[in-house]
Formats: C-alpha cells, structure tokens, sequence
C-alpha cells in the first residue's frame, strides 16, 4: 500500500523534527506547509527580564511573605522561544535563582518541554519542570492546582502565563475559580509575548501541494491561525464548493483534518461551524497517529 500524504501545517523543526521522523516510519509521506509568522512582543518580554532584576520570583530579605510570583505557565513552543531570546539577551540579569521552594516551570506536551529543559539546564539550573505529560491545558491546570497547592498550602504567590494573543482561557479560569476554596485558588497573570499572523504565501502553497496529492490526504492544524485559509482553500465548512487547491487534486480521495489539541478543534467548531475528524489526544506525532488510527478504526 502506498504512503498517505500527511500535510502538517507548520514549518519544518531543524535539525530534525520529531512528525517528519515518526509518520516516515508508519507509512505516510510528509509535507510540510509553513503556516505562521511570528513577531515577538520586547516590551512585554522586558517586563519580565524587569520582574527578575527586581526579585519578583524570590523571597524579599526573608520577609515571611511569599515572593510575588512562584513560577511560569509556558503552553506554547513560541513563548518558551521567546523567553529563551529574551534570556540570551540579558546576560546581567540574575536568572539563575537559588529560593525555597525553587521557581517553578509549568509546560504542557512535550515538546514545549524540551526546548523548555534546554533553557533551563543552561540558564535556570535551580528550576524544576512540571507538567509535560498533560497534553492539554485543562490537565495542566488540574495538575498545577494539586502540585502547587503542595508547594504553597497558604499564602499561594501568583503564577506568569506568558501566553499569544490567541489562547484559550481555561487555566486561568480554573486556577481562579471562585468556586474553589480561597486557598486553593491560584493566581495568574497573563502577558502577551508574541503575535502571530498567517504568512501570505501559505494560501498559494497550501492550494499547490493539495492540487498535487492523490488519494486520501490527512491535513494536521496545529493552530488556530491560518484556519480560516486552510477552509477556504479546502472547500471546507462556510467555504464549502469554493475550494482553491488547483490540479488533479485528491482524485477520488478525500481530505481529513486532524487538530494537534482542543483549542484548534473549538476554534474550527466555533468560528466556522467546522467538524474536525480528529482531535490528537496528546499535542506530539503518537498522539496525531492514535486519533487518526481510531477514526479510520470507527472507534
């Protein structure tokens, strides 16, 4: 049987990239579609180099008073990288903290969790990483709420999210849930580091490969940016007969898209009345792969 084209919206990881050496090895062929732009936000990321120049992650002079924050929350690849950048930048500036507890760096999938242990065993040796395995940001925060309620039983400091101008805002809300008890709650301050838009060549690229694949095609999204695009050149929810992709196209094939997580999955649903097939249970290649295993499956 020949490999199923697998188009994954997004650009290529260097010098290797974990979905191009996973679905080469379980009969899938590939392709990679830049998607995204992304344009870091260096005032916003100076608020942060600011916040540990002045001491807000460590305790003040051994006032019995908790520090102003505890931690990180990092649930995208791009703010871990922004962070890192702002980091390289700043040599005088005092990351690497020694405090009781340690700093705290809560991550979700996998991946944000290596590029994030890469940071930390260079510039934060005394941090400790929680949360890689949750897979999604609703056990994250379920996670966080246990662990740093272990931490801090009273007087919890607050938690930085450092977060896109596109999110979700489940951790926040679970993490200040005013149904919780007041000493379970757990404060967040978000900050936007980055912005993100779709690259003007991604539509034409896009329509290009489409045109040129045969049979059955598997398209993987893995944010809610350059949906709308994706739609459009598809054929797909409100654009449905209208597609762009030009050529021979999938022939008697069809198309399916896959979501890397539920925030991509509710964009689609909510904004253009679309249905992904699949919804990766866990955002990495093994959780893409189960969910498109169970769907040909019918489970």
């Amino acid at each position: 049987m020949s490999p199923t084209p697998i188009l994954l919206l997004k650009t290529k990881s260097s010098p290797h990239d974990g979905y191009d050496d996973f679905f080469s090895a379980q009969n899938y062929t590939p392709t990679f579609i830049p998607v995204l732009e992304h344009r870091f936000l260096k005032h916003n990321l100076t608020q942060v180099r600011d916040q540990f120049s002045t001491g807000a992650f460590t305790s003040n002079n051994n006032v019995p008073t908790p520090r102003k924050y505890g931690g990180l929350i990092f649930t995208s690849q791009r703010a871990v990288e922004g962070f890192a950048q702002m980091i390289e930048d700043e040599k005088d500036v005092p990351f690497n903290i020694q405090t009781t507890p340690p700093l705290i760096l809560y991550t979700v999938g996998p991946a944000t969790a290596r590029t994030l242990t890469t940071l930390r065993d260079k510039h934060l040796p005394n941090a400790l990483i929680h949360g890689a395995d949750s897979g999604t940001g609703e056990n994250l925060a379920r996670l966080i709420l246990s662990h740093y309620d272990s931490l801090y039983p009273t007087n919890k400091p607050a938690l930085l999210f450092l977060v896109g101008e596109v999110r979700r805002d489940i951790i926040p809300k679970t993490l200040m849930d005013k149904t919780l008890p007041v000493e379970k709650r757990v404060g967040v301050e978000e900050l936007v580091v980055y912005e993100t838009g779709v690259m003007e060549s991604f539509e034409g690229d896009f329509a290009d490969v489409v045109g040129r694949s045969a049979g059955d095609v598997w398209v993987v999204v893995f944010s809610p940016t350059g949906c709308e695009a994706m739609l459009r050149v598809l054929g797909l929810g409100p654009f449905a007969g209208t597609g762009k992709a030009t050529g021979k196209g999938t022939g008697n094939g069809k198309v399916f898209v896959a979501t890397i997580g539920p925030t991509t999955r509710d964009h689609l649903r909510e904004k253009f009345g679309f249905e992904a097939h699949v919804c990766a249970p866990k955002p990495s290649p093994e959780g893409v792969l189960e969910g498109i295993e169970k769907f040909r499956s019918g489970v």
